[in-house]
């Protein structure tokens, strides 16, 4: 087992939400690593995510573009950090694939907080023990971030992965 070397969560500048989902980890894992998958649950509802592209390997891309319910379109564009099947995975927005320093040029809300997230997954009997940080540079940014729906929002996209996973879990036989 591969351990991150995190300091503890710092509530001035993280954003954490924790929850034990009753979906098993490795199907988690399949829901945040699928770009299909992630078009169906990564978005809060009645947004959605109508495109996704992933190189998940770190400095590989992560983007996704996200549709709001007018029909505009907000790219986000960030890079894998860390890759631990079944167990970890760390983006950023700081970041362009590669590394690059991000010119933040897509005019996405988010744009304006730069931050890197960490989704952690553990076996919880026949469910998932999950952790989602966001870790924000200034009090400011985390303020912004809190104020945008960060709760809600994850909360609600979190939902709508396990309601995903459950459906297609019992769909699964067609395919």
């Amino acid at each position: 087992m591969t351990h991150s070397h995190l300091p503890p969560p710092d509530p001035r500048l993280d954003l954490v939400l924790e929850r034990v989902v009753d979906v098993p980890v490795e199907r988690v894992w399949a829901a945040w690593t699928t770009p299909d998958q992630i078009k169906q649950w990564f978005t809060p509802a009645p947004w959605t995510t109508v495109d996704c592209e992933i190189d998940l390997v770190p400095g590989g891309i992560f983007r996704t573009v996200m549709r709001s319910p007018e029909g505009q379109e907000y790219p986000n564009l960030g890079c894998w950090l860390e890759v631990v099947p079944n167990e970890r995975l760390v983006w950023t927005n700081v970041f362009e694939p590669g590394y690059r320093p991000t010119r933040h040029a897509s005019g996405a809300d988010c744009d304006e907080f730069p931050f890197t997230a960490v989704v952690a997954m553990a076996p919880h009997g026949s469910g998932t023990w999950y952790t989602a940080r966001v870790i924000h540079g200034t009090e400011d940014a985390r303020r912004r971030h809190a104020d945008m729906g960060f709760h809600d929002g994850w909360g609600a996209a979190l939902d709508q992965m396990v309601a995903m996973i459950r459906h297609g879990s019992a769909a699964r036989t067609s395919g």
